[in-house]
């Protein structure tokens, strides 16, 4: 097997090297960019060249959205990390503090939605056998609008 040369550490990578390492398109990268999530310096040619950390910082982006976190919240927490290096251990641990109640949350939405799914949801159809128990004569529509059984905790 041929060994591929490994990269000095300091050599900034183009566009197409990034897009090949992260598995995103190149029209995602470019996106990002513009909306501040990650940042490149353009060679002579003006085409643009990024830091290895970019790598770190795409790979956080990535699993943050996996999660449902948007990249205004991405955005946010990234304003807390210092530009032109690559996020620590320690950065990590502060981004993913920051989202883990809101996960825990959504977390527990999603249970309470799987849970209740298949009876009644407190929409006000009145058609399943269980709603004129659960919502009788629609009672739940006083509360708001939508399926008011699951977009409650309780």
């Amino acid at each position: 097997m041929d060994r591929i040369p490994a990269a000095p550490l300091g050599k900034l990578l183009t566009v197409g090297e990034v897009a090949e390492r992260s598995g995103l398109a190149v029209s995602a990268l470019h996106f990002y960019e513009t909306k501040g999530l990650i940042s490149s310096i353009r060679s002579r040619g003006n085409q643009r060249r990024f830091g290895r950390d970019v790598l770190r910082r795409l790979g956080i982006i990535k699993v943050a959205q996996r999660v449902g976190i948007p990249l205004s919240e991405i955005q946010a927490a990234f304003e807390s990390l210092p530009q032109g290096r690559t996020p620590t251990v320690a950065d990590w641990q502060t981004l993913s503090a920051r989202w883990k109640d809101d996960l825990d949350a959504r977390i527990r939405r999603l249970s309470l939605l799987r849970n209740r799914l298949t009876g009644c949801i407190g929409c006000g159809c009145l058609s399943i056998e269980s709603c004129p128990l659960r919502n009788p004569c629609d009672r739940l529509g006083k509360e708001g609008p939508g399926a008011r059984l699951l977009e409650t905790e309780n």
